[in-house]
């Protein structure tokens, strides 16, 4: 039934985008590529690739293990890789690249890169191609597990074409009477069994002229075997003049036979036109979710190339058996399982909108996420937190059970739902390995109420984010009707209380003995917080964000609070990390004040005037963010782009909303950017979003409707849109100050408005 269902959505979306425009073509997949390690425009690459895609391919210009694969700034290409990268502080695992070259057979990575020109490359989701100084043009278009590359080459002399099994273990075995190259890759970062392995299988249009093979730095030429720590191979052609060399590559994480298969399914007999279209085809019904009508181009591409981000990750890792069953190799325990698993996603930064979005316009995605998240449990005893494509030490939190609150709330239900609590419950009550995963201080938070400092590093931004992850295990468990175990965890949902200094309105660190750590800067970094100061972290209370006002003492001083963070000079102390980390750089560039849009804590911060009943002042300022902050251009973002959070933000916002509490089925309202935005829904449902009298100056909303009715709340309902209908919102250029001003037109909190 579900796969009815999904093959029904795509039908209904390609149905819808085959009559538009195509959307895929807005995209810029170089946006964010202009990054170094000291200052981040995005922290992106430009991934060719289907939505969710297991494999992807990207140029290489950084040498093999940089994590900064593909730099803007950068002049040379050293290859075309097949990529798996999340983040480049992740950086990459099971890497196959593949170099074509002209004249001088030059195998190193660090030796073989071709000058280029940005001039002579073209980007697109669906297609990178690029003439090189050389004058050999590379394209190369995607399917899920597999590639087509075309390569032009501008003479006979030297056509070489090598192959870079890279470091980690990997063979290279050249059939040269087939025409065919297979191997395998064991490179990777951490967090996989012993057996980890991709193997791949490459066939080639035209005979092998001749074949060897570089193990570590040592050349074979003539061998047709390689396999060791280190291992390249080479090949030559004699392409005629006028034809093109195309290489057909899949790979697979489950065995060899699988990877020829997968080959025979994606792109046997296929043309590398063809292959292109369908990938085009794809692109549009995923893009075409969410339709832009407006005049502003360049607002349109920066929307289009941020879906494109949020639609990347998290990465399928599931493949398809003979019979057309999904099937996949756990990178938890080694072992080959039915159903679904997806990896290479930091929960920490896309539970704030990326899964929400999901849940919106692409439930069937989120529930095979929630299926895969139950996977993981019962393969490695824990939830994940940050896979890649197994458990990985990076960040905090509990933000998994987030995702699994948030689509239940919102009726997703084709998971084992009651495993998936006992999941969650487990997560809060233990430590796992790495430190990231369970819950890292769970025994003094259950006995304190928060988890001391400098006990444990960061420990007020986990105090913070385990009393959110505990809301939303209550909201999930009453959802089941596990009444004992909602109670519970409710009351410890109160736990922010606890780090809350009402004598200066901030978050602060706590001692075992309960005392305040001194001193106490609150622009100061780390230490109890994590990669932002306490200006960012003091926000963190998304379930209860009217329990913090009146901590502050109401929404006239939380008003004033929020009207400081974006007011006060952007000093900074850099505090427990030495040194200026690049996401502080990212806040002084800025000059927005103690904001710091470039990271994903603070993000939702905006919307919080929706709360305190002042919603003109959202509207202003989630208009000047999206303005100043985001444009389709390598330097389009104001800091990592983190698994498409930072562009799920802008997406959100430039519909007009916002999910400031996921696990509630609310969206906190905003200011629409576009004249009118058209959610294709399924099961053929829409839903309008309509601005009126809309242009840069009229970021306010003056009156707006729902299905013909008067509107007045400063959120909707997420069941008011999947039922489809139309919001209405006119806009002006002064703020109306007396609209949305009453108690019930605030967001839901877990503490009720004082009326």
């Amino acid at each position: 039934m579900r796969r009815a269902i999904t093959i029904f959505l795509l039908l209904f979306a390609l149905s819808f985008v085959n009559k538009a425009e195509s959307l895929v073509d807005y995209v810029n997949p170089l946006m964010g590529t202009e990054s170094t390690f000291s200052f981040s425009h995005g922290n992106t690459y430009p991934a060719v690739a289907l939505p969710w895609g297991v494999n992807f391919w990207s140029p290489q210009t950084g040498e093999n293990r940089n994590g900064w694969m593909y730099a803007y700034t950068d002049t040379v290409i050293r290859g075309f890789k097949q990529t798996h990268q999340p983040s480049p502080w992740i950086n990459d695992y099971a890497v196959l690249s593949v170099m074509p070259l002209s004249g001088e057979l030059k195998i190193n990575h660090k030796e073989r890169g071709v000058g280029f020109s940005h001039q002579n490359e073209e980007a697109h989701p669906y297609l990178y191609s690029v003439t090189m100084d050389n004058g050999v043009k590379v394209s190369l278009t995607p399917t899920r597990t597999s590639s087509v590359i075309e390569v032009e080459y501008p003479s006979l002399e030297g056509q070489y074409f090598v192959i870079d099994a890279q470091h980690g273990g990997s063979k290279v075995e050249i059939d040269q009477m087939r025409r065919r190259v297979t191997g395998y890759v064991k490179n990777h970062n951490g967090g996989v069994p012993a057996n980890f392995t991709n193997y791949y299988v490459m066939e080639f249009s035209h005979p092998i002229a001749e074949k060897g093979v570089m193990i570590n730095d040592s050349l074979f030429a003539g061998r047709s075997v390689g396999e060791h720590d280190r291992v390249c191979g080479y090949l030559r052609f004699i392409v005629p003049e006028g034809e093109k060399l195309t290489v057909k590559i899949s790979s697979s994480f489950i065995s060899a036979d699988q990877a020829q298969l997968n080959f025979n399914r994606e792109v046997k007999g296929k043309t590398f036109e063809e292959v292109k279209s369908a990938a085009i085809s794809e692109w549009n019904a995923m893009l075409g979710r969410a339709v832009v009508e407006d005049d502003d181009r360049v607002a349109k591409q920066t929307f289009y190339s941020c879906l494109y981000r949020v639609l990347l990750f998290p990465r399928e890792f599931y493949e398809y058996d003979s019979e057309g069953n999904p099937c996949y190799y756990s990178p938890y325990d080694g072992e080959i399982h039915d159903g679904y698993m997806y990896t290479d996603n930091g929960f920490w930064d896309t539970f704030r909108a990326v899964h929400p979005l999901f849940t919106l316009l692409y439930p069937e995605v989120s529930e095979r996420v929630m299926q895969s998240l139950v996977n993981v449990y019962n393969e490695s005893g824990f939830l994940p937190e940050w896979a890649s494509p197994g458990h990985r030490g990076c960040m905090i939190g509990n933000n998994s059970l987030s995702l699994i609150a948030d689509a239940y709330i919102k009726g997703i239900r084709g998971f084992d739902t009651q495993k998936a609590l006992e999941a969650m419950v487990h997560q809060t009550e233990a430590q796992g390995e790495p430190l990231s995963v369970g819950r890292n201080g769970y025994k003094e938070y259950f006995e304190l109420g928060y988890v001391p400092y400098p006990n444990y590093y960061e420990a007020t931004a986990k105090t913070l984010e385990y009393a959110y992850a505990d809301w939303c295990l209550s909201t999930f468990a009453s959802a089941l009707g596990a009444v004992d175990i909602a109670s519970d965890y409710k009351s410890m949902a109160y736990n922010y209380e606890n780090v809350f200094d009402k004598s200066n309105g901030f978050m602060r660190g706590r001692t075992k003995n309960g005392d305040w750590v001194f001193p106490f800067a609150p622009e100061e970094w780390g230490g109890a917080f994590t990669e932002g100061s306490s200006w960012h972290y003091t926000w963190s209370v998304m379930h209860d964000v009217e329990g913090l006002s009146q901590l502050m003492g109401g929404h006239e001083n939380m008003t004033f609070m929020l009207d400081s963070m974006f007011s006060a000079p952007p000093v900074y102390n850099y505090g427990t990390y030495g040194f200026v980390i690049h996401e502080i750089a990212e806040m002084v560039a800025l000059n927005m004040g103690q904001y710091a849009h470039g990271n994903q804590p603070v993000q939702h911060a905006a919307y919080l005037y929706d709360y305190t009943l002042s919603p003109w002042k959202t509207q202003y300022h989630v208009r000047q963010i999206m303005d100043r902050l985001y444009k389709p251009t390598p330097d389009g973002y104001c800091g990592d782009e983190d698994n498409g959070q930072t562009s799920a933000w802008y997406v959100f916002s430039a519909m007009g909303f916002y999910p400031v509490c996921p696990g509630r089925a609310e969206y906190a309202v905003g200011s629409p950017l576009f004249d009118k935005v058209t959610l294709n829904l399924p099961m053929g449902k829409t839903f309008v979003i309509e601005a009126l009298n809309n242009n840069p100056a009229n970021c306010y909303i003056k009156s707006a409707s729902l299905n013909g009715k008067r509107y007045t709340k400063n959120y909707i309902s997420h069941f008011d849109i999947t039922a489809g209908g139309e919001i209405q919102f006119n806009m002006a250029d002064k703020p109306n100050i007396k609209r949305g001003v009453e108690t019930g037109d605030a967001p839901s909190s877990m503490t009720q408005i004082k009326k």
